[in-house]
């Protein structure tokens, strides 16, 4: 909109600079006074009945959309500004757009070719399977699929299907994926994208992420309807949980075997998508332990460094069993061994934002660990101290930056009364408060902080024995 100047004067004197209004503002006036010159109408109508109806038509096209099912139904969130702003390159692709959220990206679009290649090999698969008839049949899944985004507008409403055709497109993509990296391609063909290849890592991250995902059921039709009847292809679940056991580099997995053991268990209800699918197999070995007692979080609990300080010694997990096993006993902390490479912080901040904004989790796993690890975590000192003991394997740079990952990743996350670490946290914090604790604490901080300081206690030692040692000869010599 633009706006223009006219100088006039007042009797030949200051000149005076006024705008002269828009075209735009001058037809909203107009509009105004129309509306106006109609109410001034409608007051004639003592019901005022004409007005009435025209409010009500507005609002009731508006509750016509409204359907709180579907806000429950959402399943695929964008990722709200509390948790992006901190690191928004964690939610967002790199190489591969999968769904809606990400479709427009031009940077995104060299992959699209490949999607056709791979969308060319499922239509193989089938005798007689055709563009035509699966954008038919996901015509009949559309509502249904619409209903799982947030804040989705303007989809086919020139009747193209372009949904239909991008769920067919970018599911046919992450389904013959999965299929490749589990050895599953027709014989004499090579693989479309290889391990070697430089996209594959890349791709394997955007599949996790939050807002670059498909419903699974989705997924999981358009594997069915490929699979020979006498196949012994794995279910998607399956081929996911072992394609993620692989490069998801977060301590314990789920293997299929225990898969098919813990499945009735964990998945009480329907797959939502490959994030769940890797959230779940994280955490279904962890069943927390309610407490009624809150957590007091105006007491903040010691680092790691004043923890040791305070006589607290730590160690890795043996044998671990997922990541999640922190434990303090007897002045002991043990924690389970993580590997710190490039795509942990994305992995861990999408896991993280899919609990913040499900409806239907009990419990949090992966905020409560980085709430934890938020508070173990204060400096570099405090990595180089679970660097050593094994805890910490960073693969990405110096302690200062795994410190910095930590200290963000927690912000614009929530945490409850039902802390997963409650006990622990407690359990640190009470041993901290002891006399002996504090008074250890206050010795080394003060004297065995920095290296000087510490060299001049164990002269300073050393300087003692040698004057006790002398004085007991000379004492020793007198007598005799």
């Amino acid at each position: 909109m633009t706006h223009s100047i006219k100088i006039t004067s007042i009797n030949n004197q200051i000149p005076m600079v006024t705008m002269e209004e828009p075209n735009e503002i001058k037809e909203g006036k107009k509009v105004m006074h129309q509306l106006i010159d109609k109410k001034e109408t409608n007051d004639q109508d003592p019901s005022g009945s004409q007005t009435k109806k025209c409010i009500n038509q507005i609002f009731d096209e508006m509750f016509e959309d409204l359907d709180n099912s579907s806000i429950k139904s959402c399943i695929i969130f964008k990722v709200n500004v509390w948790l992006r702003e901190s690191n928004p390159d964690a939610y967002t692709p790199k190489m591969v757009s999968i769904g809606p959220y990400h479709k427009k990206n031009p940077q995104l679009g060299p992959m699209e070719k490949y999607k056709l290649l791979y969308l060319w090999r499922f239509l193989q698969r089938k005798e007689g399977l055709d563009v035509k008839s699966c954008i038919t049949y996901l015509e009949h899944l559309k509502e249904e699929a619409l209903k799982c985004y947030d804040d989705i507008k303007d989809l086919d409403t020139d009747g193209s299907h372009e949904f239909c055709k991008m769920l067919l497109l970018d599911g046919c993509f992450v389904v013959e994926f999965i299929r490749e990296c589990s050895e599953i391609y027709p014989k004499g063909e090579e693989k479309i994208i290889s391990f070697v290849d430089y996209k594959f890592n890349q791709i394997l991250r955007d599949l996790l992420l939050l807002e670059n995902q498909l419903p699974f059921f989705i997924l999981d039709w358009l594997h069915l309807i490929t699979m020979q009847d006498d196949d012994d292809e794995l279910s998607l679940e399956e081929l996911s949980i072992t394609m993620f056991s692989r490069v998801v580099n977060l301590g314990y997995i789920l293997t299929c075997d225990e898969y098919h053991l813990k499945r009735c268990r964990i998945y009480a209800s329907d797959m939502k998508h490959l994030l769940q699918v890797v959230h779940g197999v994280s955490c279904q070995r962890n069943f927390k332990i309610c407490s009624n007692d809150d957590i007091k979080w105006n007491k903040v609990m010691p680092n790691a460094t004043e923890l040791s300080e305070a006589g607290v010694s730590f160690a890795k997990v043996s044998n671990m069993t997922s990541l999640f096993d922190i434990k303090f006993e007897h002045g002991l902390m043990t924690i389970p061994s993580l590997h710190v490479v490039d795509s942990t912080e994305t992995l861990l901040r999408n896991l993280i934002a899919y609990e913040q904004q499900s409806i239907d989790l009990e419990y949090l796993y992966f905020s409560d660990y980085a709430t934890f690890m938020d508070h173990l975590i204060n400096s570099d000192k405090d990595v180089k101290l679970l660097r050593r003991k094994g805890i910490i394997k960073s693969w990405i740079g110096d302690d200062k930056e795994v410190a910095s990952i930590f200290n963000k990743m927690r912000n614009g996350v929530r945490s409850y009364s039902t802390f997963y670490y409650h006990e622990q946290y407690t359990r640190a914090f009470q041993h901290c408060k002891k006399p002996w604790s504090k008074m250890r604490a206050n010795v080394m901080h003060n004297y065995f902080s920095r290296s000087w300081a510490r060299a001049s206690v164990v002269a300073g030692i050393i300087l003692f024995i040698l004057t006790t040692i002398q004085t007991i000869l000379a004492i020793t010599s007198a007598v005799k």
